[in-house]
């Protein structure tokens, strides 16, 4: 289970590798070379010293022109102690390997990302013996996918969008287009990026209805953290809290909803049709339409 946005921002990299390729080639507009294979690594950098270095993703790419070594680090605000172990980690990993190491910092935050865009110089102001650029994921590059047919057609670089602009204005609109492409893919793989998503979404407002989509759609049952909240739903009772989600669905779709349908709604008692009116809240039109053919 993924319990921070600081653990999902790195390792929704190691579900899908392939997904670093695209950020660096289409997203940052590096020329990096096709890999054939990836591979996770050991995070653990540390030698005989008691200090401990430690990465938050390492992945071997093999490609024709050689093998890169990708560090990614999840920032979530400027720390300069860390800034200051990835000079560390790009020379220790080069004089180990052999191998070009490349660096990834992630974050949500704009400011952190130009912090981290900063080139690091080692050495004489003029003539650095060293110096490190890192490469930087953040809401001003990583594209902004509020369409669904867009979200279908790369589900996993929708999910990058979900967890980096989360917290900005158009979230709604974002996971709306996200819940409708997750019905795309097999459900083990949109499982996971469902709890990436949602330790990544710092605002509660968005974080709720993020999980009211999910359990619509059922997706987010799957883990340990649905138990949380059908716990929380058994304490406000089941029924009310079903209720309440359906409402809210369609108020953050801003859809109008009139008093008969609200007490349609909150009166009844049937789990199993309040669940098919939550998954057609997700793309109804009115608030009539939750009701379909139901008399």
């Amino acid at each position: 289970m993924v319990g921070s946005s600081h653990e999902a921002l790195h390792r929704i990299f190691q579900k899908d590798p392939a997904l670093l390729t695209r950020a660096i080639q289409d997203v940052l507009g590096v020329p990096f070379p096709e890999p054939r294979e990836f591979a996770g690594m050991n995070v653990d950098l540390t030698e005989i010293e008691p200090i401990e270095r430690r990465v938050d993703t390492l992945m071997r790419a093999d490609t024709d022109e050689g093998t890169y070594l990708i560090v990614v680090e999840s920032q979530g605000k400027k720390d300069e102690d860390k800034r200051g172990s990835w000079p560390y980690y790009l020379s220790y990993l080069y004089a180990k390997y052999r191998c070009e190491p490349v660096l990834i910092v992630i974050t949500q935050s704009v400011a952190t990302a130009r912090w981290a865009a900063e080139p690091i110089h080692l050495g004489v102001r003029e003539f650095p013996s060293l110096t490190v650029r890192p490469l930087v994921l953040s809401p001003d590059n990583v594209p902004l996918i509020v369409d669904a047919g867009e979200a279908e057609r790369d589900v996993p670089l929708a999910v990058l969008s979900a967890m980096t602009h989360g917290r900005g204005p158009q979230a709604g609109a974002i996971l709306e287009s996200l819940a409708t492409a997750l019905r795309t893919i097999d459900a083990d793989s949109a499982a996971a990026f469902v709890q990436f998503v949602d330790s990544c979404l710092g605002d509660t407002q968005a974080q709720q209805m993020w999980r009211d989509l999910m359990t619509a759609m059922q997706y987010f049952w799957r883990h340990p953290l649905a138990e949380q909240v059908r716990q929380e739903g058994r304490e406000e009772g089941i029924e009310q809290e079903r209720a309440s989600m359906v409402l809210r669905i369609l108020q953050w779709r801003g859809i109008d909803v009139s008093e008969s349908v609200r007490d349609r709604v909150t009166s009844c008692t049937d789990l199993d049709r309040l669940e098919v009116w939550a998954q057609r809240a997700v793309h109804a039109s009115s608030a009539k339409d939750l009701f379909g053919d139901d008399v």
